[in-house]
């Protein structure tokens, strides 16, 4: 019985290594975009105070939405002369959705929407 049992979390163990080795989660590819300098980064989030309260309030909404994923909830925010752009991925397009309303009760002048499914 002992040894069926090490034998099981034996072979568990081995699988469990190659799988975790499968799994890239290098994100450069994804990130090349970025590199350009023209895509818009959290970097790049003003520091007027409307701008920063803008980005607060609508991330406040988000993190407060008890339907939104975790993955939706971390959606970068950057608000830069009140227009603020929405980036990274999510679950469904109704989180997509949700995210934007947030965005527009915060009364956002304009919203560049580059949000993804995943």
């Amino acid at each position: 019985m002992k040894r069926t049992a090490l034998t099981l979390l034996s072979a568990l163990a081995i699988v469990g290594t190659a799988w975790s080795q499968s799994t890239n989660a290098d994100n450069t590819a994804n990130n090349k975009k970025d590199a350009d300098g023209q895509t818009v980064t959290p970097v790049d989030q003003s520091n007027d105070p409307a701008d920063i309260k803008t980005t607060a309030e609508i991330r406040k909404m988000v993190v407060d939405d008890a339907s939104l994923s975790a993955l939706a909830k971390n959606v970068k925010i950057i608000t830069v002369d009140q227009v603020v752009t929405l980036r990274g991925p999510v679950e469904t397009e109704k989180e997509k959705a949700t995210i934007v309303t947030h965005a527009k009760h915060v009364g956002a002048k304009d919203i560049n929407n580059e949000i993804t499914i995943k």
